[in-house]
């Protein structure tokens, strides 16, 4: 049996997480409210409970819509529900372009279809909050329980748009997300919605709240997915009114490799980091940088291609391409470093933005860092969230590559975005979240020789 730390009062991790849960079910059952809240630090188990939560639902006899925000958490969502409860009938609502996976494909007991009444009699219907968008309640009677995925993904217009899709006056929903992650956005300007309750950028559990206060809240106490070496900088960094305890210990994810270094290079210098302390800084020298920085993304390159040169192993097993993953804030940046892995032959590895590997989860990641060469820290790079997703998709170990100089600026920029009326101040914030990152990065336990 695995070890796993225990809270102060020896209760285990998955103790207090079967705790929150059954919390959550009991709730179900007894609120009187419109619905409830349940926030989650990353890797908590958000498809677990919506996965549990649509059992206990059912089991009761309810009918339950399921809104998630992409296609692929949409598929996710079935195939863990189908795989929990291979009798029960489950519904694929989906756009007439749609081709569903094989880990759709492979369930009896899910039916597809475009048109939501097709589906309206089974116990259980997944879709997409934009293919819900389309589909009117007087063709289609109302649900009795939504349940929303990744809540804080999803923009309150489009939460208003399926809202009349469990607009009984009996309607519940559980709304399920983290809230560290990226905020939703728009392509157009947003001034005259602040300080609006009902701002339709601000995501759908802020402005459910707020015209709902008495909603019922809860917290999952447990990260599955960050180590024990990683999971108090997140909680420090973007979750201080949120606490949470890593489900491992230090012993039960361990990194190594598998041949030794022939030179001492950085890059095996950080690689002898990461595997040490679970975090790893590679800087390169002070310089200002357009977007494209070529030598930042030839080191995120080269650091990838040295942990598979030297055999890397996750808990004894060998790390594949495919569990590596390397994260930039602009496409630009992810386009550069997937040409240079192309000409080494490193096409398994995962290379995105934070907004695409959010709620993806890897063995080793690596992130350019958002600040790396700039001269200003505006507030598209500063954004909490985008620095949070970057930061937590790991389960072994986190590299972060940089120009030197990172302190300095955020010194010389202090956070000065506009304040608004009736707008809640966000905490923490990009500002004080990055002050947070580079004192842990830069303290001598993840910090490595410059190259």
């Amino acid at each position: 049996m695995t070890a796993t730390p225990e809270s102060g009062d020896g209760t285990s991790p998955g103790e207090l997480a079967d705790r929150a849960v059954a919390g959550v079910l009991a709730d179900l059952d007894s609120a009187t409210g419109r619905g409830v809240v349940v926030d989650s630090p990353p890797g908590a188990g958000k498809s677990t409970l919506v996965k549990r939560a649509t059992g206990h639902l059912t089991a009761a006899g309810h009918q339950v819509m399921i809104v998630a925000q992409t296609n692929e958490q949409v598929d996710d969502l079935v195939d863990n529900i189908a795989r929990e409860h291979p009798d029960l009938p489950i519904g694929r609502l989906h756009a007439t372009l749609y081709a569903p996976p094989e880990r759709v494909l492979r369930h009896g007991n899910v039916r597809r279809s475009r048109e939501a009444a097709d589906l309206r009699d089974l116990p259980v219907v997944v879709s997409t909050a934009k293919k819900w968008s389309y589909v009117s309640p007087e063709k289609c009677a109302p649900w009795r329980w939504a349940i929303v995925d990744e809540a804080y993904q999803m923009r309150s217009d489009a939460l208003l748009a399926t809202a009349p899709l469990f607009s009984r006056d009996d309607s519940q929903v559980l709304l399920v997300g983290d809230p560290g992650q990226l905020d939703p956005f728009a392509t157009v300007d947003t001034d005259r919605w602040q300080g609006l309750t009902w701002d339709p950028l601000r995501n759908a559990v802020d402005v459910t709240l707020a015209h709902n206060p008495e909603l019922l809240r809860h917290q999952l106490p447990v990260s599955w997915r960050l180590p024990e070496m990683a999971a108090p900088l997140v909680a420090n960094a973007f979750y201080p009114f949120y606490p949470f305890t890593p489900g491992t210990k230090a012993a039960d994810r361990v990194l190594t490799y598998g041949t030794a270094p022939h030179r001492a290079t950085p890059q095996d210098a950080v690689l002898a980091r990461a595997a040490e302390s679970g975090w790893g800084l590679l800087e390169l020298p002070a310089r200002h940088t357009l977007d494209d920085d070529p030598e930042v993304a030839e080191a995120l390159a080269e650091t990838t291609a040295r942990l598979l040169e030297r055999g890397a192993l996750v808990n004894g097993e060998p790390l594949s391409a495919s569990r590596i993953a390397i994260g930039a804030a602009r496409t630009i940046q992810a386009d550069a470093v997937r040409t240079r892995l192309d000409e080494r032959g490193l096409t398994g590895v995962t290379v995105d933005t934070a907004n695409r590997l959010q709620g993806r989860e890897f063995d080793v990641t690596l992130v350019w860092h958002p600040l790396s060469g700039r001269q200003d820290a505006s507030a598209f790079h500063l954004e909490t969230g985008r620095l949070c997703v970057l930061l937590s998709r790991h389960r072994f170990a986190c590299i972060v590559v940089a120009r030197t100089g990172i302190t300095d600026l955020l010194d010389r920029h202090p956070r000065s975005s506009p304040v608004y009326l009736d707008v809640p101040p966000k905490f923490p914030d990009g500002w004080r979240a990055h002050q947070v990152v580079m004192e842990h990065l830069e303290n001598g336990a993840a910090r490595t020789p410059r190259l």
